[in-house]
C-alpha cells in the first residue's frame, strides 16, 4: 500500500522482496524447511543492514549519487549465522528497467566479501580488491575460479569483486527530477561458501546471472536496506 507521498513504505517493500527472493531461489527445489527436516542446513536468517549515510527508507545523499561524487555509501551489518563464509551485496533500482525491459537496473554487486567482514567503507575503489581473510571457494558455473579451501598453497588469492550496469564499480542513483523518487534496494546475502565468479569475463547481465545462479542453495541469511533518490530540479 502506498502512503500519501506515493511511496511504498519500506517495511512493505522488505517483506515483499524477502518473500520473492525465497520463491525464486527455492522454486522447483526442496525448501530450506524441508531440507532441515532431512538434516539440511536450516532456514534463512533475517539480518540487519544499515548505513550511516541514510536511514532505511530515507533519501540517499547526493554524495553517493551520480550528480554528486558517486561514492559508494558506508554499510555495516550484523546477525549473520555462524555458517557464513562470505557475503554478496546487490544494489538495484527497482523502479527502472534495462535491456529488453524485463530486468531492473543493477547499480552495484559485490561478491567475495569474507564472512569475517562486518562492513564496507565509504568510497570503495573500483575493480577487484585483494582481501587477506581466507575463504572457501565453492564450485560454480563456467567462469568460476578453481575450488580450494582456506587460501592454502596453490589456492587463488581471495578477491572482493564488483559489478554494475556500466562497469566494475559502484554506480550511484540518478533518477530524473521530473518524476517520482526511485527506490534503491541494498540486499546483503550471507552464504555458506564463497562464490568466486570472475569479473569482466562477460556482459553485466551474464556475470550477474552467473553469480545469482551460484548463490542458489548457499544462502543462510539476508538483510535489506532501502534508500530513495531523485535529482534536484534544475
Amino acid at each position: 500500500m502506498m502512503n500519501r507521498t506515493g511511496l511504498v513504505p519500506p517495511a512493505a517493500l522488505r517483506l515483499g522482496v524477502i518473500a520473492l527472493t525465497a520463491l525464486i531461489l527455492f522454486s522447483g527445489a526442496p525448501t530450506d524447511a524441508s531440507a532441515q527436516g532431512r538434516g539440511g542446513r536450516g532456514g534463512i536468517r533475517v539480518m540487519q543492514l544499515t548505513s550511516s549515510a541514510f536511514t532505511d527508507g530515507g533519501a540517499i545523499p547526493d554524495k553517493h549519487a551520480q550528480p554528486g561524487h558517486d561514492a559508494s555509501p558506508p554499510l555495516s551489518w550484523s546477525g549473520a549465522p555462524d555458517s557464513t563464509v562470505s557475503f554478496v551485496l546487490i544494489m538495484r533500482d527497482i523502479d527502472a528497467v534495462s535491456g529488453d525491459g524485463t530486468a531492473d537496473v543493477l547499480h552495484w554487486m559485490v561478491w567475495g566479501i569474507p564472512g569475517t567482514m562486518l562492513s564496507l567503507p565509504e568510497g570503495l575503489p573500483q575493480g577487484s580488491i585483494p582481501v587477506s581473510a581466507p575463504v572457501q571457494v565453492a564450485g560454480g558455473p563456467p567462469g568460476t575460479a578453481p575450488a580450494g579451501g582456506g587460501g592454502g598453497r596453490g589456492a587463488a588469492a581471495p578477491q572482493l569483486r564488483q559489478l554494475s550496469v556500466s562497469g566494475p564499480y559502484y554506480r550511484g542513483p540518478a533518477a530524473p527530477a521530473n518524476g517520482p523518487p526511485h527506490h534503491y534496494l541494498f540486499e546483503l546475502y550471507a552464504l555458506d561458501a564463497n562464490i568466486n565468479i570472475q569479473a569482466g569475463i562477460a556482459s553485466t547481465a551474464v556475470t550477474r546471472q552467473a553469480v545469482w545462479d551460484a548463490m542458489k542453495g548457499r544462502i543462510r541469511g539476508k538483510a535489506v536496506l532501502m534508500g530513495t533518490y531523485r535529482r534536484a530540479a534544475p
